[in-house]
């Protein structure tokens, strides 16, 4: 059982460090100080819903159809090469800085919170990631809801993490190498893991 709870952790973790345009909304309220708590909890919800959709569905489907698994598996080991490739194409291009609004007015919750919203759910990859990638690999696992929670454990500390540690990292993050080192990291840990789907 903790194998498969580390397993999740881990697997939903390197996922989730995807630089995108959620996490770099959460960065920019995080170094605002701005309604973070209500912006994390949002954004952790949201991928727990998500990410128990993808257990409680594609665990189900995969035991209905012989062949199903392996064709995730195939599909998810594909995706995860074009997402490392697409981090590591961003870093050899580099540029990028996170340049919060300096002296902007604070923002209204809703507002804020229907802004963080869109940007989950309507983010196409987050189905692939959470729904689609997660759940056909906790159907491998013996107990998928505890490798679920497992990303769900990671998901949380993750934007939590990341809301109230923004303070923190302000001045890394204003230079350009940073975030190019960050994307090498996140495509090789891309890769790796569609290494491994490919040879189980």
């Amino acid at each position: 059982m903790p194998s498969s709870l580390l397993a999740g952790f881990a697997l939903g973790f390197s996922l989730i460090l995807a630089i995108g345009a959620q996490n770099a909304f959460v960065l920019r309220q995080g170094l605002r100080r701005e309604h973070v708590f209500w912006i994390c909890l949002t954004c952790a919800g949201s991928d727990a819903a998500l990410i128990y959709a993808g257990v409680l569905g594609l665990g189900s489907l995969s035991e209905a159809v012989p062949g199903f698994e392996l064709a995730m598996r195939l599909a998810g080991a594909g995706f995860l090469v074009w997402y490392g490739a697409r981090s590591l194409l961003a870093a050899r291009r580099g540029g990028a800085a996170l340049k919060p609004d300096a002296g902007a007015a604070p923002q209204a919750l809703l507002p804020v919170l229907a802004t963080v919203l869109a940007l989950t759910w309507l983010n196409p990859h987050v189905y692939l990631d959470t729904v689609v990638l997660l759940g056909s690999i906790s159907a491998q696992y013996p107990d998928p809801m505890i490798f679920g929670l497992g990303a769900i454990c990671a998901s949380f500390t993750f934007f939590f993490s990341l809301g109230y540690g923004a303070a923190l990292l302000a001045p890394v993050f204003a230079r350009p190498r940073s975030w190019q080192v960050l994307e090498v990291v996140i495509g090789l840990t891309m890769w790796g893991i569609a290494a491994k789907l490919l040879l189980m």
